[in-house]
């Protein structure tokens, strides 16, 4: 019975990919689930001082938060400010940006690693023009819950701080995926916390950087721990930094005819 049902889930998630129209429905729907859980929820979001701040200086900075803590962050950021996520342009990274859409959030194609040049350059021009950037450091692909470098490149070469956030939810499922995605649940307790600023200097050299990495790893780490335990939760354990990468879902090749999806 759970293989069958595993078998009609990615039939069906093959479908939405071929089908421009089941998307925009897919992730419509994947919008309304979110404020539907916001909204019958009891949620409280903790710190941010730094991200104000820099809001009512009219300062970028770089969002960051692991893959897995996706769903609620969209809550976490004011409509009244721009921000560009970074998504992957592969199939899963489309239903992403188009969902994020509905909440007025901006994206950039793209990845840290992969197709990382025009991305960069995309992630430096927002934040030259006043705009903040968000960043899953763990996507698209893990291992889950490690910071890769590209992160730790643009804070630096852009010279703006990175502030990492996150959420957990007392009612909520985690998926099976590489990223241990949390799946909240309507009619839950949930918290929405941030962390503290980290800089990373124009100058840095590489052991620098990689120290920089370190840190905003542990430090988000313990920010997503601590959300779970104030949740009632067990955290999840970061993944084997050795361990390979999730292969992504390529992107959908859509007949010429189709009507084009929306901009993000």
């Amino acid at each position: 019975m759970v293989t069958d049902v595993k078998h009609l889930l990615k039939r069906l998630g093959k479908a939405i990919g071929r089908s421009q129209g089941l998307r925009r429905a897919a992730c419509w729907l994947l919008a309304q689930y979110i404020r539907l859980v916001w909204a019958t929820g009891r949620w409280t979001v903790e710190g941010g001082a730094a991200a104000r701040a820099r809001f009512a200086a009219g300062q970028p900075f770089i969002l960051c938060f692991w893959h897995g803590r996706l769903l609620m962050m969209p809550y976490c950021w004011p409509r009244d400010r721009a921000i560009n996520m970074l998504i992957s342009a592969h199939r899963d990274g489309q239903l992403i940006a188009s969902t994020v859409a509905h909440f007025g959030i901006a994206t950039v194609a793209g990845s840290t690693t992969h197709g990382g040049g025009a991305a960069l350059r995309a992630m430096l021009k927002a934040l030259k023009a006043g705009e903040s950037i968000g960043i899953t450091p763990d996507g698209p692909r893990g291992p889950r819950m490690r910071v890769g470098g590209g992160i730790i490149d643009i804070a630096r070469l852009a010279g703006v701080p990175v502030i990492p956030a996150t959420f957990s939810a007392t009612r909520a499922r985690i998926i099976g995926s590489w990223d241990r995605f949390l799946l909240a649940l309507p009619f839950a307790r949930g918290a929405i916390l941030w962390g503290e600023p980290l800089a990373v200097a124009r100058d840095a050299d590489p052991a620098a950087c990689a120290a920089a990495r370190q840190a905003l790893e542990d430090s988000l780490n313990a920010l997503c721990a601590e959300a779970d335990r104030r949740c009632g939760r067990t955290p999840i354990l970061p993944a084997d930094p050795a361990a390979p990468a999730a292969v992504a879902a390529p992107a959908p090749t859509a007949p010429a005819s189709s009507t084009p999806a929306p901009a993000a």
